[in-house]
């Protein structure tokens, strides 16, 4: 597949977007407890959904995946073990800073890692050159419209807490504490992606094309960060006692984490798609394109659901001039690609 950059750009939008708009539905759950719709939407997203995909579009996945030395899934398998530590912890800190916000840094933080050091690993030989330095000045106007941001949604919280009760103040610390945490892990999900050119590489020798393969590698990722998802959420449901929520309300609560999974897994899948559309750059300029439509993105939702409503005129001018930076970084980003 030639290299297609104004396609992917067009893909990577629409992913983004969508992907921003996953922990919509979460916030609408009425009967089941947090762990009930995340273990749902873990069976769902991490297993079931991905592997149809892959095994749809890449005939005999199964047959070539049995024949696969398994030092070639480490990469994938690994990686997506990581991440999924920080898929639950970002599960965790919607409620705590609400989704715009945890969005905003984990993401931001995901994007300067996860474009950084694939290619630092690929194209070394580019950090010195014009790519290398855009990507260097929008991540620096990235970190920069993040900060104007961290700061803006912290005067939100202190708009809608004129108080300042200790306990409200508890749980914005550990809900920050816990988008950091998962942004630092959090770009283990693009390293596993883009460190797998082994398993690519063995499938499209088998006949899939590179974007087959892409979503079969997907499929491999996701596995591996399955499992701190459904440890944690089978851990809940039995401490906490909640398997019996289950059968309250299940038609509608299920079809709520169905959404999720859909929104998220067209999210992710996208960004792989959009990825090979942009070729070896993908990973790379693709990530940090595709991490700050996110940004855009999960605000905009945020602002849909009302995260901002208690905010002061002042805040809220504050936090669309943030977003301006950000997107002005998502521009110069973009006029690199087509260097």
């Amino acid at each position: 597949m030639t290299d297609n950059f104004g396609a992917g750009l067009m893909v990577m939008l629409v992913s983004g977007f969508l992907n921003s708009a996953f922990p919509l539905p979460l916030k609408y759950a009425k009967k089941w407890k947090w762990e009930n719709t995340w273990l749902v939407f873990s069976i769902l997203t991490f297993w079931v959904l991905p592997w149809a995909v892959a095994s749809f579009f890449n005939p005999g996945l199964g047959e070539i995946y049995a024949n696969t030395p398994w030092r070639v899934f480490a990469p994938a398998a690994g990686f997506g073990l990581v991440w999924g530590f920080a898929q639950v912890t970002f599960g965790l800190s919607f409620p705590l800073v609400g989704m715009a916000m945890s969005f905003a840094i984990v993401v931001g933080l995901c994007g300067v890692l996860g474009s950084f050091i694939p290619m630092a690993v690929f194209h070394p030989d580019q950090l010195l050159g014009v790519r290398g330095a855009a990507l260097l000045v929008s991540t620096s106007i990235l970190i920069f419209g993040l900060r104007m941001y961290t700061r803006a949604a912290r005067q939100r919280e202190a708009d809608s807490n004129p108080s300042g009760k200790p306990n409200e103040r508890s749980n914005y610390r550990l809900g920050l504490f816990l988008c950091v945490f998962t942004g630092v892990l959090g770009s283990a999900l693009n390293l596993g992606f883009a460190l797998s050119d082994s398993l690519a590489s063995r499938l499209t020798s088998t006949g899939s094309t590179p974007l087959a393969a892409s979503l079969a590698v997907w499929a491999v990722v996701l596995a591996g960060g399955s499992l701190p998802n459904l440890a944690y959420s089978i851990y809940l449901l039995v401490k906490n006692g909640t398997f019996s929520c289950f059968g309250e309300g299940a038609g509608r609560e299920s079809m709520l984490a169905v959404a999720m999974s859909l929104l998220w897994l067209a999210g992710t899948l996208g960004y792989g798609v959009g990825a090979t559309f942009m070729g070896s750059y993908g990973t790379s300029i693709g990530y940090a394109i595709y991490v700050t439509i996110l940004i855009l993105g999960s605000t905009i939702m945020g602002v849909m659901a009302g995260e901002w409503q208690s905010a002061q005129p002042e805040t809220y001018g504050r936090m669309k001039l943030a977003l301006g930076v950000i997107l002005a970084a998502v521009l110069i980003l973009s006029a690199t690609g087509l260097l």
